[in-house]
């Protein structure tokens, strides 16, 4: 059996083991850390001067220092001091700053729309998937400007919003 998990590299309990409160204790600081991911800038490759206990930040592609061969991994200040998780395709955090997210694809931390399938408020549908372009008003001798001048802006809207494709 391996002494730590495929994804998180979370230590595991072995038989016979002492202290093996410590070992677990370590799982739970780094499972507190990871579980909903929240990091405090984007990636960096030196670690901040003064962290606060139980924050947590990216590692970016060089990094030096204390962070020095942990590139693309999430640096988690704890009482003990920096530890390291692995970062994995598709993981997901909150970046506290402005409230972002950032996703690890493509081997870096890439900014992230909420990739969904619909949105819903209050139970009820209000976006959904993008819908076949609607044409501009045209014709008719005597057309109303204001009206069709007002049409196309909303069409113009909803086309750059991506809520109806672009003819």
């Amino acid at each position: 059996m391996s002494e730590r998990s495929r994804r998180f590299a979370l230590p595991f309990l072995q038989a016979g083991q002492a202290h093996k409160e410590l070992i677990h204790n370590e799982a739970l600081v780094m499972l507190d850390h990871l579980t909903h991911l929240v990091v405090e800038a984007e990636p960096a490759n030196l670690p901040p001067a003064a962290p606060e206990e139980g924050t947590s930040w990216l590692v970016g592609s060089a990094p030096a220092g204390e962070w020095a061969g942990n590139v693309g991994a999430i640096a988690l200040w704890t009482e003990g001091g920096w530890r390291f998780a692995p970062s994995h395709e598709g993981m997901i955090g909150w970046l506290r700053p402005n409230g972002a997210l950032r996703v690890r694809r493509n081997g870096g931390w890439e900014a992230a729309a909420w990739p969904v399938a619909a949105v819903e408020i209050g139970g009820q549908q209000v976006v959904g998937p993008r819908q076949p372009a609607i044409a501009d008003p045209g014709g008719g001798a005597t057309a109303d400007a204001e009206a069709r001048a007002a049409i196309v802006e909303i069409l113009l809207t909803l086309r750059t919003h991506g809520l109806i494709s672009q003819l």
